[in-house]
Order: structure tokens, then sequence, then C-alpha cells
């Protein structure tokens, strides 16, 4: 029995009483009609009539409720970028957002709602296949199913699109949503089409020919959709096991690829091999790496300054959380081994010693094993079981003084230390290899070899560090593999093939770029080593001005974004807060502490003013230094104020506040109004205000120790 795949063309009807979604290209489906204004989905055998077609869509990307209206978010524009052993690839381009009103209701809130659904529409990179699950790796998919259709396939950690495709999937799965009670309908397999799975993240497909062998090089990272945020918002693991910046990085190369349109798709490569193409079959390598912020209740606490301050809450706390946690990746990848690059001493020491100890307390009797030098007491540390007596000792714990033994990116051939460290793990894990067997209408691959455990890095951010020791360890993979195949002699390497080195560094930093704009805002730090294998002055002027801009943007910038996150994902529901038609987002501060940054702003104007602006030769000096030197203490009161009071001037998220936020805050208003000058001009301050919607929030209320 052949799956049912997501139809690649739908188009859209429209008129007062539904929304009607038909595919021209299967006439015979079943029509998706959504009613309006209410919502509520139901399949038609048949087309509807009375409606008017209004556009043709590449699919169904979801469907919201907002506040006052429900919203269909469509796929209007989609680019492919390639195909992946036969299936194409796509990169959603643009989105539009049906309301199910036909005169939309606003309020200031609703409006808010929207404007941050199409930020993160606009700037979220997703992906999709019609006919391949891309939210699986090859190994997963060998071991799927492959008459079930592909959302029943889907990893749900890297569904991204899942709580959004809810009312879909319950109409298929037998529940369809009213306005009252759940009603169950039975299964209607007729709405598997309308489901199109995408993910988040960065999928790259190069040709490329490597000692006259061509291949397709892949490298697909999936973000997962549990506890998804930003950089100084989404810290450490929750309650139910999930990290923050967790991602799924797969190396992928296909040989002998004859269904991928080789002509068209390695365009100008007249050296391949002969035969190469020929009958031989489809050949699947894959390896797969995983990233994940270290597992305990831990926060950075933005405060204006550049390195915000970490608190850090007793691992007996998070140890149940961290359980959960090592038991979906055992579960998922088998053994793992968990490389921490953060440094040995001062605030990322204080991560470490929480990490250590949460391994120490996981697996029975721990084996510890240290390498010092001169530069460091611990520039590598081995925790493991010293015999596997239970589920735990499956976690291999390996710290790496990056920064110490690297000289902060200085001398990156120190790496070979960590390589050479985990050398015997690349043994042990091996990768995934798949023949597609000649006659194999299925598609299905004939599983020759399996990757048994996995790689999972961090570092503080997961991001910049991670990304350098993930593309050595995947050049380590990737030489075993094409010597494994014959196609590079023992004990050469693909770094000895110039053009595949350019292409592959490149990959690889742009993977670096996608995984930390998503998490940072900006692209990743050291990418410079990543492209060309070395520090340059060019990359470290680029790092300063990412670093600069991170500071910006996590500080001033980053609430908005992670509130995108939690109304998209489902973290936070407005149809369910408490809050009614209270404006959440205005800002509640009162207007004296408002309006200190635009007396900043406003004496740095005057002071550029005073200092530039031509004078009269006659003119009194006196006059105007004074009026300067005014404006510049101006100035710097606005900015003692700002750094003295800092948590009144991060820009906090607003849908799920974090604890810690809600309480600064208001600790640092009473502070204000007890100031004797101040305090009268500051007014009042509903403490309630701000925690208002406490009860939405995963740890509570709790100081972390």
């Amino acid at each position: 029995m052949s799956a049912s795949l997501p139809f690649r063309d739908i188009n859209v009807h429209a008129s007062a009483s539904h929304y009607a979604f038909t595919s021209p290209s299967s006439p015979s489906a079943p029509t998706l009609v959504v009613q309006r204004p209410s919502g509520d989905l139901r399949l038609n055998d048949g087309a509807l009539l009375g409606a008017k077609r209004v556009s043709s869509i590449a699919g169904i990307l979801g469907i919201i409720k907002l506040r006052l209206d429900k919203y269909i978010i469509v796929i209007t524009k989609a680019h492919p970028i390639g195909r992946l052993k036969g299936h194409m690839i796509y990169k959603v381009v643009a989105t539009e957002l049906l309301p199910m009103r036909e005169s939309p209701l606003h309020d200031a809130d609703e409006d808010t709602y929207l404007a941050l659904l199409k930020q993160i529409l606009r700037t979220g990179p997703m992906y999709f296949s019609y006919s391949f699950d891309i939210t699986n790796s090859f190994q997963r998919q060998a071991k799927a199913d492959l008459s079930e259709p592909v959302w029943k396939r889907a990893d749900d950690r890297f569904f991204w699109n899942r709580f959004i495709q809810t009312d879909l999937i319950d109409l298929r799965t037998g529940g369809e949503v009213s306005g009252g009670p759940r009603q169950l309908i039975g299964q209607r397999p007729g709405v598997d089409p309308y489901i199109l799975p995408v993910i988040f993240g960065m999928v790259n497909l190069k040709p490329a020919i490597i000692n006259g062998t061509p291949l397709t090089f892949s490298l697909i990272s999936r973000r997962s959709r549990f506890r998804a945020g930003t950089r100084f918002f989404s810290r450490g693991l929750n309650e139910q096991g999930h990290v923050s910046n967790y991602n799924e990085t797969e190396q992928i190369v296909i040989l002998n690829d004859n269904s991928s349109e080789r002509d068209a798709f390695s365009a100008g490569h007249s050296n391949q091999k002969e035969g190469c193409l020929g009958n031989r079959e489809t050949q699947v390598l894959s390896y797969v790496q995983t990233r994940g912020s270290i597992p305990a209740y831990w926060a950075e606490i933005n405060d204006l300054r550049w390195t915000p301050k970490i608190e850090i809450r007793s691992i007996d706390h998070s140890l149940e959380a961290a359980r959960q946690h090592f038991d979906e990746q055992i579960r998922i990848y088998g053994d793992n081994y968990l490389v921490n690059l953060v440094k040995h001493s001062g605030r990322e020491g204080r991560v470490k010693n929480a990490y250590e100890d949460t391994i120490r307390s996981l697996i029975s009797k721990p084996s510890e094993t240290r390498q010092s030098d001169s530069l460091t007491s611990e520039k590598v540390r081995v925790i493991e079981a010293e015999q596997r007596k239970q589920h735990y000792d499956r976690l291999h714990y390996v710290y790496f003084d990056w920064h110490n033994e690297t000289k902060k990116g200085q001398q990156m051939h120190k790496s070979q230390i960590l390589l050479d460290r985990l050398t015997e793990a690349f043994l042990k894990q091996q990768y995934f290899r798949g023949v597609e067997m000649p006659g194999n209408a299925s598609g299905g691959l004939e599983v020759r070899n399996l990757q048994s455990s996995v790689i999972r890095t961090n570092c503080m951010d997961c991001l910049d560090r991670t990304n350098v020791v993930q593309s050595l360890a995947a050049r380590w993979i990737l030489d075993r593999m094409l010597i494994d195949q014959g196609i590079l002699p023992q004990g050469s390497s693909t770094i000895d093939d110039a053009k595949f080195e350019f292409l592959f560094r490149n990959v690889w930093a742009d993977n670096a770029d996608a995984v930390s704009k998503a998490y940072s805002g900006t692209g990743a730090l050291q990418t410079d080593f990543t492209r060309t294998g070395r520090r340059t002055k060019a990359g470290m002027f680029q790092d300063l001005s990412n670093s600069l801009t991170r500071y910006v943007l996590n500080n001033f910038a980053d609430g908005p974004r992670q509130d995108a996150y939690d109304l998209f994902l489902g973290s936070y529901l407005p149809s369910n807060s408490s809050t009614g038609s209270a404006m959440l987002f205005v800002d509640r501060r009162p207007v004296l502490i408002q309006s200190i940054p635009y007396i900043l702003a406003a004496s740095f104007f005057m002071v550029f003013v005073g200092t530039f602006t031509k004078r009269l030769p006659q003119s009194a000096n006196l006059t105007m230094r004074i009026f300067i030197l005014v404006w510049i203490g101006v100035g710097a009161w606005c900015l003692n104020f700002m750094f003295s009071h800092s948590m009144l001037y991060i820009n906090w998220p607003r849908l799920n506040q974090l604890p810690w936020a809600s309480e600064g805050v208001n600790d640092a208003i009473s502070l204000v109004r007890k100031d004797r000058i101040l305090g009268p001009l500051a007014g009042r301050h509903d403490r309630s205000a701000s925690t208002a919607r406490i009860s939405h929030l995963e740890e509570g209320k709790k100081r972390i120790e």
C-alpha cells in the first residue's frame, strides 16, 4: 500500500461562508472545507458551489487561533533548492494569513499577535518536501513504515508546524473541534494530503566530485520545536527534559544518485568516472550529531552588562528532568558522547560543574580521568561508568577546555587533542549506510550499516565553538566513509581536494550562521576558521561586529522574538489568557522611566550639535562650552541611571514572562520610588500588572540557587 503524499498544488476558493481547498491534479480527492467564521473543518466529496477561486498555494502551513479570530496560514511561494535522492526539497519563501471573519476584528493585542506571526514566518528558514520525510534522518526513515502518510512518520521534535496543524490532525484522527466538546467522527484519511510537515533550520544540497567520483553532498540541520527561543531568554532545560537550542545535524553523501537528474544537477562536471552512474545501486551514507544547552536549571540574567550574571539551581531540582532528557537521547541515538566545551573556571565553570555533577549522579560507579598541562589543570576530563550496569551508563562525558587550549581560537590545531580523544568513539559508532536496490519501487533502503551512538556537543550558546567541533567530527567521519567505499585511498583526506574542501567548509559555515541567527540573531563567530581553515583579521573584525550586534539584539530586541516563538509553537495560548482585552504589550512603566533613553539620545544630539556647529569669531565660546558640559552631564546621569536600574530597560518577553524579570522590574521600580527626588515623579506602579501571568511559567517563581 503506497503512502498518501501531500498535494503539490492546491487551489483556494473563498466565499462569505467558507474556504474550500482542492487539488486540481487530484479531482477525485475530497475538498477540505473551513467554515467561516467558526473555523470548523470538514471534508466534502466533490467541489462546493458558490465559492470563488482566489489563488493557488504550495501548501497549508497550519491554522492558529488568536484572541479575536482564527487564521489559516498558507504557503503562497516555495523555492526549490535541489533534489535529495530524487525528492525535491523546497524552502518556504512567502506566506499569507487568511482570516475566518469576512470583516476582520482588530485591537492592539490582535494586531501585535499578527505582527509577531508575520515576523517569524518572514525570517524563519523553513523547509519541506512533498515526497520525502525531511524531519527524520535516513537511519530513522529506514526503520519507518513507508505506507504511513508523511506527517505520521514525522519526528515530533522537528515537526516545526505541529501545533498549528492540530486542527487538521484532529480531523484526520477522529476528533472534530467545534463550538462544543470534541466529537468523534472516525478516521478521515482524505485529510492526509493537506497535512504538510516543515522543519526549521537549514538544508544545503551540493553536487560534488571527489577523486573523479560524482556525488551529492548534503547537510540538514533540524531545530527542535520544544523549548525553542532566543539566546538569553531560553537556557538549560525544562521540567519535561527539553533543552534550549536543540538541533540535530545530519551530513549526507549520496553515491550513484541516478534519481536526482544528474544532468541538470551537476552541470559543468565533465571529469566523472566512467560507469560510476551506470547500473550500480544508489548508496546513502549518513552521519548524525546533536547539540543542545547544558541539561540543568540555569539562566543568564540580562542586566545590560556585556556578560550577564549566571544563576543555577541545585541539581537536586533538575535531576529528574535530566533523566527524561537522556532517556530520550539514549532511546533515539544509543550511546551519547557528551562533549562539553565551556571554560573550566569563572562563570562558565559553575555551569560546567553542574553538568558534571548531573552525570556523576546518573551513572553507576563513575570513573574519571583527567589530562593537564602548563596552561590549565584540566585540559581534558572524561567521566564514564567503569562497567555498563544500567541505562545511564551509556553516557560518556568528555570535557575539553576549548578557550584555553586553542587560545580563544588562535591555535585551532590544538583541537586535534579532542579528536584524538574521540577516535575510539568514532570507530565504535560508525555511520549509517543504506543501499537502494534496483527495481525497488518503494524507494526504501536496504540497511548495510547503522550508526550506534551520537556525539552531543555544547558550549554556552551551542553556537560558535560547537559548530567548529561538529565540522571537525564531520570531516573525520566523511574521510572514513569515502575510504570505506574505495573513493579515497587509505590514509588520505578530503582536505587534499581543494575544490571540495572549499565546498565542505562553506556548507558548514553556512550551517553555523543559520543555527546562530535563529538563536542569537546574528551569524556565528569563528566562521572564518570554518571557511578558510585559519583565523583572519577580517574574521576577527566580523566576530567583533557580530558580538556588538548580539549585545544590542539580546538586550533590546529579543523580547518580541521570544514572543513570536511562543505564539507560533503554542507555548502561549491567547485564547486561554486570563487578561481578557487588557493591553498585553503596553509599556506600563512610569513615564519618567520610559523617558530616560529619549533624554539620553537628546543629550548626544545636543553635544554633537554644540561640538560641530560653526560659530562666528566674535561669539562667546564659554557659553557654548557650558552648554556642551551640561548636556554631557545629563547624558552621563542617564547612562548611570539606566545601568543602575538595568532591569527596567531590557526588552523582556511579554507573553510568557520570566520570573526573575518580573521580580527584577518590580524591585527596580520600588527602588526608584524610594528616591527622594525621583520618587514623586515616578508615579505609582501596580505590581500585579507585571505578575498577572506568572501561572503560565514552567518553573514557577522560584529563585535559582
